[in-house]
């Protein structure tokens, strides 16, 4: 009993629940996938924005708000990191694993980014912006939701490099953030080609 008493003063040690910032950077990190789901899909139902501004301005702010929500995202998280107690990592996994991951993350976002262009990264599909046809090519081939993946890997990075166990904590809940979001992401953006592609043949 003292032993299992021992490891949960130890790793209760590791981790600060007291921090605000701690709280502040889950929010932030739950905030944008909420929101821009909440108004992709009510402009794919409703062309709210579209009928105001047009779809192209409409998708450019929305994209630009997603985009600087993501460095304020990543600037909370970097905060709560260095709130929080560190545990010193061996060199090999606080720097050379560390970058792997953290490089290989930004990569995968990099080159998705790429391949998508700016309108298909940021919702461009609820707003009726469609590529020709959906992206199959790398690293799509060899993925399913690179940019997801690649952003995970960034948060797993930064949270060895800085020697946060928070960070892996953090980071897990990213995963399940994304993981829902998918859940519902991912079937309605099938649905938006699968109805273009029907139309098409329709006609």
């Amino acid at each position: 009993m003292s032993n299992i008493i021992d490891a949960v003063e130890h790793y209760s040690a590791l981790v600060d629940l007291s921090r605000p910032s701690l709280y502040i950077s889950l929010v932030s990190i739950s905030a944008s996938p909420i929101v821009w789901n909440i108004i992709g899909r009510n402009e794919y139902k409703n062309h709210t924005l579209t009928k105001l501004i047009g779809a192209r301005t409409a998708c450019s702010i929305l994209g630009t708000a997603i985009f600087l929500a993501g460095l304020l995202r990543d600037v909370l998280y970097k905060i709560a990191l260095h709130d929080q107690p560190q545990y010193r990592l061996p060199y090999p996994i606080q720097t050379i694993l560390a970058w792997i991951i953290f490089g290989t993350g930004n990569f995968l976002v990099a080159i998705s980014y790429y391949q998508l262009g700016f309108y298909g990264t940021f919702c461009g599909d609820y707003f009726g912006i469609l590529k020709e046809e959906r992206v199959t090519s790398f690293p799509y081939n060899w993925l399913d939701n690179p940019m997801y993946i690649g952003a995970k890997m960034c948060f797993i990075g930064a949270a060895l490099w800085y020697e946060r166990p928070v960070g892996l904590l953090i980071s897990l809940y990213v995963h399940l953030v994304y993981s829902v979001a998918l859940h519902y992401e991912g079937p309605f953006t099938d649905m938006i080609y699968s109805n273009v592609k029907n139309e098409k043949y329709s006609q």
